[in-house]
Formats: structure tokens, sequence, C-alpha cells
């Protein structure tokens, strides 16, 4: 077999999603094909690239070396298909990229680097998602990640529109040595005593979502800390016994923090790409929207909770 294009991207997007039958659904294979299609691959490279799981498959250590070298061929592929025509004037865009606190957003920068060479990124962090909003409104930023919840999508102006992402359940985080640290989900209802770490409001739904679920799981937080800063710092206090937090359900905890799924998933956050119609091209939307989506879904393959929970619920749902 000789190793082509399409071949690359078979590994990387199996890689990215953490599932064959993922991986095919984004393709638009079937998920035998896409079965058949890695064996072939396997078989040219002459050893497994992948190790296959209750939970979905992940790289052998060759096999990390293999689409780390896919992902840039691919790079220097797509790079040249844009480059320009002989004689035509060439000259970078400028992309003004607005994104409040979401995981997806470094690999979605680098993927569009990578694959938009003639694209430039300006990224501005803004924390609030109606600020997001306004700027785009505005016409200050071209684009943008927010957030939003169920029930409380984002509203703006027919200039702009957006689409979501993903959305995710929303974990808590607790120290290690907390009396519910040892189970593998935690209710709600059980944290009623303990103090909160929350970030402010968002201007979407948060933390009002937030308080909902409180007041369903029938109790009000005891003492809440108001905190938006650096994740790490946040850890360090949770891990020092000072609260515990709702976090997002990709964060990887410090040795001395748990991630928890919360039962009956009473919290979920949808990260969205929000955009100008007549700033940003189509092609660049789609470049935008398949950056973050793989940037996402590389972050759940290398969140065991994340996983585990996954696992959990679609078994549970006979999906």
């Amino acid at each position: 077999m000789d190793l082509e294009l399409r071949h690359l991207r078979v590994l990387c997007a199996i890689a990215d999603a953490g599932s064959v039958g993922r991986a095919a659904s984004d393709l638009g294979y079937s998920q035998p094909a896409m079965s058949t299609q890695l064996r072939r691959i396997e078989r040219h490279f002459g050893q497994p690239l992948f190790e296959r799981g209750a939970t979905g498959v992940r790289p052998t250590r060759y096999g990390v070396e293999v689409v780390a070298q896919a992902r840039d061929v691919l790079a220097r592929a797509a790079a040249i298909g844009c480059r320009p025509a002989a004689g035509a004037t060439t000259g970078r865009r400028t992309l003004r990229v607005a994104a409040t606190n979401s995981p997806v957003l470094s690999g979605m920068v680098s993927r569009v680097r990578a694959r938009l060479p003639d694209v430039t990124l300006a990224v501005s962090s803004v924390y609030s998602s109606s600020r997001i909003v306004e700027l785009l409104e505005d016409g200050e930023v071209d684009a943008a990640v927010a957030a939003d919840y169920p029930g409380m999508e984002l509203k703006h102006a027919d200039t702009v529109t957006h689409r979501g992402i993903v959305t995710e359940p929303t974990f808590v985080a607790l120290p290690t040595r907390h009396r519910l640290g040892h189970r593998a989900q935690v209710s709600l209802a059980d944290l009623a005593e303990d103090a909160w770490f929350l970030t402010p409001d968002d201007g979407a739904g948060w933390p009002g979502v937030f308080y909902t679920a409180c007041a369903a799981a029938g109790f009000s937080p005891v003492a809440v800390h108001e905190f938006l800063g650096d994740q790490l710092q946040l850890q360090s206090m949770i891990a020092d016994g000072l609260g515990v937090s709702v976090v997002q359900a990709t964060l990887r905890p410090i040795p001395e923090v748990v991630i928890r799924p919360l039962i009956g998933t009473p919290l979920w956050c949808r990260y969205v790409l929000a955009w100008r119609r007549e700033a940003v091209a189509e092609d660049v939307v789609e470049e935008l929207f398949h950056s973050a989506a793989c940037a996402y879904r590389e972050l759940a393959g290398r969140s065991p909770h994340l996983r585990a929970w996954a696992a959990r619920t679609w078994r549970g749902s006979g999906a």
C-alpha cells in the first residue's frame, strides 16, 4: 500500500477522537470501513499505532511519533494549497479573535496557524460572553469563542452568527482527602456544607445555573468565594482544603486534587464559535470550527475522568 494524505488524515482523526467510531463519523466513513483502513495502515508500518481499550483508543509510543509526523505533513500540504498564484498580490490577513476561558483556545490557535499560514490571529482574552457579543456587534473583533448554557443560548444581532463547538458536562474538583474523594461520582446535594470557589457573572447565565442546580438539589451554598484567576492557583487552594469548585470536564488535576462527575449531570456548558457574517470568509469559519472541535477531542482523549464518565453514560443509555 502506498501511503497517501487520506491515510494520514485517518490517523489524525482517530488520535483526535480517541475512538475509531467517532473518527469514522467525523470523516463520513462507516466504522467497519475505518477499522479496515486502520488495519491496512498499521500493516504498512509493521506495528500497532493505537492501543485498544474499553473506553476507546490511544496512540502507542510509536503511534505518537507517526501521528505527530502526519500532522506536520498535512499542515505542509495545506500550506502548499494556500500559496497564491504567480503574480498575485501577497499579504497576511489579521483575524481578531476574542475568547473566554475555554480549554479549546490553545489547540484551536495552533491548528489554525498551521493550516492557514496567511492568516494572523490576534487573540484577546475576554471573560464575559456577553461582552464578547458586544465586541462582535460593534465590529471590534471578527470571531470569538464564547460560552452559554442549555436553555440560555447565546443571543446577538443578525450581523453575528454562531455555531456550537461542544456541550460538555461540568464536573467538581475536590481535595484528595475530601470525605467524598474516593467516590467515582458525587452528588451535588452531598456538597451542601462545603465552601465553593465560583467564577463571577459571565453575562450568559453563570453562576445563575449553578445556584438553580443547588436549589433543585435542596440547598443553598453556605459559603462562596468569588475567584477568577489561574487554574493552578485555584487547584492549590482546593488541595489545601479551602473549598471545592465546579470545573471544566477536561481540567487536568494536580496530585492533591481529584476531578469527579456530578451524579445526574445537573450542570452543562456549551462552547460556541461566533463570528461577524461579513468579516470572516466561509472557509476560515470552517477551519476555526474544525480546529476547535479537534482541540477539544484531543483534550477529552487525555482526560481519564471525562472518558470514564462518557463510558458509563453511553453504556447506561444504550448508546
